[in-house]
């Protein structure tokens, strides 16, 4: 795991485009649009540059003005787009549009012929894996062919390379073709991560059922993986690790929407341990990112600077109790 201190990452999966209405406005009540960067992979990217890391992001845009629109967007939030390639036809960049509310919150997730599945073996061939100190996905990266046999060779040259694998299960139905395909896929790739991060329904749906969630995230911290961090929503979470298990709260804010969160976790929670931070720091730091995100518009555009965290953390008393 001393990858991850080089604070160095390439990050594997899709960069796409975000519109949302002013605060509070359902998106059928929309005049206005606010456009910004989206996409787990670009998210996490961006959080992890925001706070002072490096971030490459291997994935492919569209030949068309929303592709340039998420080039320039990368460029904006400083992440190398050395390893983003055009495609063009019919793929068009992944679309998001979601509501700055949380009562009665809508998205609505265009993924149809996605450009980023078209990500192929020779694009992370393509990679000089020594540049790096770890590698970073989320699990949409899997849902369609040819990116899931590209991403499962990265993960084999980035572990030949002696870089960690870190793995955000990031389940949504809407992109696989079928339970079934995605509960074998998912299980496979966290099988071959060194940290997985999940929430309880994504780690109960490789288990085969909620309830046996948990017990999934043990198995895996006790045969393949070093950090498994099985989210539980407002209850905090639990983080196993040779150490033991831990569990730790979350940071109570107004939350304005539900969406970014996880990305903002991932990303605060890597910086704090590439920053030699201690296990249980870490996970508290990408709790307060998390929190940060979900209480501001936008998802790249809500992640917060060193100085931000540090303002944050002063601000509040602690997380939640969970004893």
């Amino acid at each position: 795991m001393e990858g991850i201190k080089a604070n160095n990452f390439v990050v594997v999966g899709r960069v796409g485009m975000d519109l949302f209405p002013a605060n509070g406005v359902a998106t059928e009540d929309a005049d206005n649009f606010t456009a910004d960067m989206g996409g787990s992979s670009a998210n996490i990217a961006a959080g992890i540059v925001k706070l002072g890391g490096k971030a490459a992001l291997v994935t492919c845009v569209s030949d068309d003005a929303v592709g340039r629109f998420c080039r320039n967007k990368l460029a904006h939030y400083g992440v190398d787009a050395t390893y983003v390639k055009s495609v063009g036809g019919e793929a068009r960049n992944s679309l998001a549009l979601y509501e700055s509310r949380v009562q009665g919150h809508q998205s609505v997730i265009y993924r149809n012929g996605a450009a980023d599945f078209e990500m192929t073996v020779a694009d992370v061939e393509a990679v000089d894996y020594s540049r790096f100190g770890a590698l970073v996905t989320a699990g949409t990266v899997f849902a369609a062919e040819p990116s899931r046999t590209a991403a499962f060779r990265a993960f084999e040259l980035a572990r030949a390379a002696g870089l960690p694998v870190i793995f955000d299960v990031d389940y949504r139905p809407y992109s696989w073709p079928s339970a079934e395909v995605a509960e074998e896929v998912l299980s496979r790739a966290a099988a071959m991560s060194d940290v997985i991060v999940g929430n309880d329904e994504e780690f109960g749906f490789m288990a085969g059922g909620i309830e046996k969630g948990l017990d999934k995230a043990r198995e895996l911290a006790a045969s393949t993986a070093t950090i498994v961090v099985y989210k539980m929503g407002a209850e905090g979470a639990i983080t196993i690790s040779a150490e033991g298990e831990m569990r730790t709260g979350i940071y109570t804010v107004e939350a304005l929407k539900p969406t970014g969160a996880g990305d903002s976790f991932m990303a605060g929670m890597l910086s704090s341990l590439a920053a030699g931070l201690d296990l249980k720091t870490a996970v508290l730091r990408g709790s307060a990112c998390a929190a940060i995100v979900v209480a501001k518009p936008g998802c790249a555009p809500a992640m917060p600077y060193p100085a931000d965290l540090d303002k944050f953390l002063a601000a509040h008393a602690g997380p939640t109790d969970v004893t």
